[in-house]
Formats: structure tokens, sequence, C-alpha cells
């Protein structure tokens, strides 16, 4: 009879210790180590079949290289964030709070695979058939193809895999599934790892594309062991604020394509309905000629996106002004705020500042400076800004606006969009012919650029 072994596993690197300790060896991450029962074997006498491999190595050279082929979701954000659409035999994992729409999603892109003719698993831990029926009732996605299984037993999933021989498989969620013949708890960490293990290997020796669900902490990251991350091909997270409708998905990971795309959806009764122009979605309460708001070009990718930033600076009734942003790095305006007190003289150490992206996006590259600072400078001295000027720029600290990438997309946004005047970085303008119908006005420093967008 095999010997039950007690061992500790941190949940952040897989570090196992034979006791507890508050502090994981591995990563130094205080309170991470939970306990799992491993059954210990005797190990068969000789070289075990099993472990030996079919393939042989082979020189680089001489291996065919190939672009992977693609099988498009029906959905053109979710081909846009997975860089063209599904690889056969890749492995992704889709996180997001609970409720935001991650099963939707999924029940909506499993239903478009089937539509064209692909038979596709729909594995369901956490509802019934009946549940999930209800939802494709209400979504619309009623396919032939499409079938529908609630088991939590790994074997029995595998079964069905070999039986059906299905071409997309979806498992919602990881956590909900267990193997037998470890000595866990579903969802604790030996049971998350050795399910995906599981799984990758299903999908690597099938080519069955496969997407497992995970469960988020509240700090926002998938949970269970960080290893879950590495052994994926693909990691999405699926973001959204509750009181607005739409979502956003990212990639934080992509073995076959880039992580800085962005798929944005908009939840409706009917399910999520794709925003193929976010800008618009983004600026549709914009209000016209007030202090305080201007409009940044931001890059998601390969995609330009227009995106209002609304500033207010008051007077502090504390010894120390509050500095408060949503949507920006709070460093990056701290940084803002230190060059318009140091260069532009505007006297900030009384007042209080508060930063937000309108509609709850996230801006993550340094284009949102010279935004910003126009923003704070408009909302100090109390002077509107014009109602149709985009801007867009670097700073530095000693006041200078610096290039950013693609700025001739950002120009065509504008355009499209019927803004009438850019400030951008006088770098940015070397090596495109700036579009007609849409004047640029060019900018080295912080105080050309507001007076530019302030007088």
């Amino acid at each position: 009879m095999a010997k039950v072994k007690i061992k500790f596993v941190c949940n952040e690197c897989g570090t196992e210790s034979p006791k507890w300790m508050g502090k994981c060896p591995g990563c130094g991450a205080w309170n991470s180590m939970t306990e799992e029962a491993e059954a210990v074997t005797k190990a068969p006498v000789g070289r075990s079949e099993t472990l030996r491999t079919k393939e042989k190595p082979a020189s680089i050279i001489h291996i065919e290289s190939g672009r992977e082929p693609r099988i498009s979701t029906g959905l053109e954000e979710l081909n846009r964030v997975l860089g063209g659409g599904l690889v056969p035999g890749s492995l992704m994992l889709v996180g997001g709070d609970p409720g935001i729409g991650k099963s939707t999603l999924l029940l909506q892109a499993s239903n478009s695979l089937a539509s064209q003719g692909l038979k596709v698993l729909y594995v369901s831990g956490e509802e019934s058939v009946r549940q999930t029926k209800l939802r494709a009732d209400r979504l619309g996605t009623l396919s032939e193809k499409l079938f529908v299984l609630c088991e939590t037993n790994l074997d029995f999933i595998e079964e069905a895999v070999a039986s059906l021989e299905p071409d997309f498989l979806v498992i919602d969620s990881i956590q909900t599934v267990y193997r037998p013949d470890v000595a866990s708890a579903p969802g604790s960490v030996a049971q998350v790892r050795e399910c995906t293990a599981q799984f990758m290997r299903v999908s690597k020796i099938n080519g069955v594309a496969t997407v497992l669900v995970g469960h988020v902490t509240k700090e926002g990251a998938i949970a269970g062991p960080r290893l879950l991350e590495h052994m994926v091909d693909c990691v999405l997270y699926f973001e959204g604020e509750r009181h607005h409708s739409y979502r956003l998905l990212r990639a934080v990971k992509n073995r076959f394509g880039s992580t800085n795309e962005i798929g944005i959806f908009d939840m409706t009764e009917d399910g999520l309905r794709e925003v193929a122009n976010p800008s618009e979605l983004f600026l549709s309460e914009r209000p016209l000629g007030v202090a305080g708001s201007c409009v940044a070009a931001s890059m998601e990718g390969t995609r330009p996106v227009l995106v209002e930033l609304q500033a207010l600076v008051a007077p502090t009734s504390f010894p120390s002004p509050r500095r408060m942003c949503s949507g920006l790095d709070h460093h990056r305006i701290s940084l803002v705020i230190a060059v318009l007190e140091k260069r532009m003289g505007l006297f900030l150490q009384n007042q209080d500042a508060y930063v937000n992206v309108a509609g709850g996006v996230r801006l993550e590259e340094p284009a949102a400076d010279l935004a910003a600072a126009v923003s704070l400078a408009s909302s100090f001295r109390d002077l509107p800004t014009k109602p149709y000027d985009v801007v867009f720029g670097e700073v530095g600290l000693t006041g200078e606006v610096r290039a950013v990438s693609r700025a001739e997309m950002r120009v065509k946004e504008a355009l499209k969009l019927g803004f009438k005047r850019v400030i951008l970085p006088e770098m940015s303008l070397k090596g495109w012919s700036p579009p007609a119908g849409i004047q640029l006005i060019p900018v080295k420093t912080v105080a050309e650029a507001l007076k530019a967008a302030l007088e």
C-alpha cells in the first residue's frame, strides 16, 4: 500500500518543503505555503516504456519552418488578441472576475466554431447542463456540433474527449476539475497543477485547441500556482468595470502572437457585442469646451484609441496634498506634476490633483504624459481646452516633449473622428507625410504645448 507523505508547496513558485514556513525560500513570498498529500510508491525496476519519447533530436537547420494554421473564432476582437485565430493543439488560460462574462464569451466563440462545422466540447464544472442550455437560449448560441458536458472528474473528461474527438475544448473551470489519484481537494495547488499538465498532454497529442477558465484572487491574479501560467501557451485576462457595460480582453502571454493587443466588447442582454471603433465609445459623453478635459491618443497594440483625460486641481485642506489617479500610472502623474511645478512655475504644492481616464480605460504607455499635463494646467488655470484638439507625447524631466511611436496612425484616427488639430512631439513628424484635412502642431517643450492648447 502506498505511503502518504505530507509536503508544503508554495503557491507562487512551486517550491516544495517538508515543513511549513512563513516565508518561501524560493521566491520570498509570505504565507504562500500550502499543505499537500503525496502518495509515495516504489519505483519500478528498469526503464519505464512510458517515459521514452518517440522523437529524436534534430538539427534546427533541417526543421521545416512555417506559419501555424489558424482557425477563426468568428469574433474579430478575439482573433485580434489571439494573433489571428486559434492554433490547433494550443492550450489557453482565460481569467477574470466572477460574473465578468468569461463563460458568455467562450460560449459565443464555441457556437461560432460549431457553426463552421467544427466539433466543440464545452465542459462545465460549475453549472449543470440545463443551466448552460438556458444561457445558450438567451444568447442564441444553439448548434448541432456544440456538445455540453457537466463533469469534474478528469478521467471521465478524457474519455469524452477520446470518444468525441473535438476540435475545440473548453474547461470551465480548471479549479473544479480533479484527478482521483491525487490526494487533494479540487482547486488545491496539486490538483490544478496536475490537471493542467494532463490537459496540456491531451491538447498537444490530439491537436485540440483547449481553453481553461481560471478563477482570480482578490489581487486580480489567476488563482493557483504561478507555474500554471508558464505551462499554457496563451494567458488572457477578461477585464471590466461593474458600472460600465464594456469589457476588455487583454493578453499577458501569447506564444503565437503579440501581447499588446486588446479586444473590446460591449455587454448587452443578448450577450457580448464586438466594438469595432472603441474611440467613439470612449468619447461619446465627452463635454466640449470645459477646463481640465483633454483627448489623448494611445496605442493598444496595432490599434489607435482616443480617450478623454480629465483632471481636477483644487486647494487642499490637508498638510500634504492628495495625488489620486485612475487609469494611469500614479508615478507618471507625480512626474508630470513635478515638471509643471519646476519648469512651468505652476504652484501645485497646496493643491489636490485628481486625474481620471474617462470610461475606466487603463493607459500603460507614456504617450499620455503630455495630455495629462495639459489637463492639469487647464484645471489649475481654469482655462478650457480646445474641443477638437488631440494631444500625445512623452514628457521628460527637463520639460522636453519626446517622440512616441506610430504617430501617423494616431493622427489618422483623430482625422477619422473629426478632430481638427493634433499637438504632437516635433520628432514624431519624421519619416511620414501628414494627411490633408487636419492641422499638426509640433512642439519641443511642455511650455509650447500649453501655449498651443490653452491660448
